[in-house]
């Protein structure tokens, strides 16, 4: 009988034991093998899966795990099932950690293409990453360099505003240039302000206080207010004009629904930069507000 291994990929990022139902099929017909406990393996347990720990996997390890089943013996242990049942068809589940578990898979990979007849090798995907699921790693990394760096624990939305303007100006000088690779990391420069910004607000009074979560919130709520042409049945349009008239007039109930603030020769720098139809213009203008907040 020919030996199987099937590593079974599941995303850190998403609920354990939310799989699909091909994973849960498997898990729950074969042995089931990995390096670690975790909330994965967990899950798997308290829905009835056998989950064999393997501390030091190697290829070598799986493999004769893998060899052991297709006779019929314990994949774990090598000793013989009382019922016959750990060993259905010679398939073993190698459930990868939250890494991926990539350097043993790329062992895996090397060996069998060199030994084809040891075992077959099948990748599962058990749940995958939504997109923007990285932007959780993102929030994580935040939370861990606003409580282990000093100097961004000792930042204040003060000191850091300039930063926010220098890199947006750096965003924008990409944008200018048509340097889309710079663009991509300078966008992320801008979401690192985001982030911590939003970190620090989580330490306000308890009143007035709010999170990466209240930003988001806001920013879903505002979009489908100022795009009733996308959110709002019988309200499809793909005129420009009538496009940016809804959302001009969506931005003015806006304001108006909060107390006026002063603004800065920042401010109507950037509203040029928006407005103008001659860069140059408006860089000239937005190169003076930097100065002005520098100095």
């Amino acid at each position: 009988m020919t030996a199987r291994i099937v590593l079974l990929v599941t995303s850190p990022r998403l609920p354990a034991g939310l799989l699909t139902a091909p994973a849960w099929d498997l898990v729950r017909a074969y042995p089931v093998l990995t390096k670690a406990e975790n909330a994965q393996t967990a899950a798997l347990r308290a829905n009835g899966v056998d989950v064999t720990i393997l501390p030091s996997p190697t290829a070598e390890a799986l493999l004769h795990a893998a060899a052991a089943s297709a006779d019929g013996t314990s994949a774990a242990d090598g000793t013989s099932a009382a019922d016959g049942t750990s060993a259905v068809d010679g398939t073993v589940i190698w459930l990868a950690g939250p890494d991926g578990d990539q350097r043993l898979a790329r062992e895996l990979g090397l060996k069998l293409a060199s030994n084809p007849q040891l075992a077959e090798m099948e990748l599962l995907y058990g749940s995958w990453d939504p997109p923007g699921a990285r932007l959780l790693d993102a929030v994580a990394v935040m939370d861990r360099l606003h409580a282990e760096d000093a100097w961004k624990r000792s930042q204040t939305h003060q000191t850091l505003a300039r930063y926010l303007l220098e890199e947006a100006y750096e965003a924008y000088d990409a944008i200018v240039a048509d340097d889309l690779d710079a663009l991509r990391g300078e966008i992320g420069d801008v979401l690192l302000q985001v982030l911590l910004h939003a970190r620090m607000a989580e330490e306000l009074p308890e009143d007035e206080r709010w999170t990466i979560d209240d930003v988001a919130g806001e920013f879903v709520e505002k979009m489908i207010r100022r795009n009733p042409h996308v959110f709002e049945p019988g309200r499809a349009t793909d005129d420009i004009a009538e496009i940016m008239t809804n959302w001009q007039a969506a931005k003015a109930a806006e304001r108006a629904a909060y107390p006026p603030r002063a603004t800065t020769s920042l401010a109507s720098a950037l509203a040029t930069l928006a407005q103008s139809s001659r860069d140059e213009d408006a860089v000239t203008a937005l190169r003076e507000a930097l100065r002005q907040v520098e100095s």
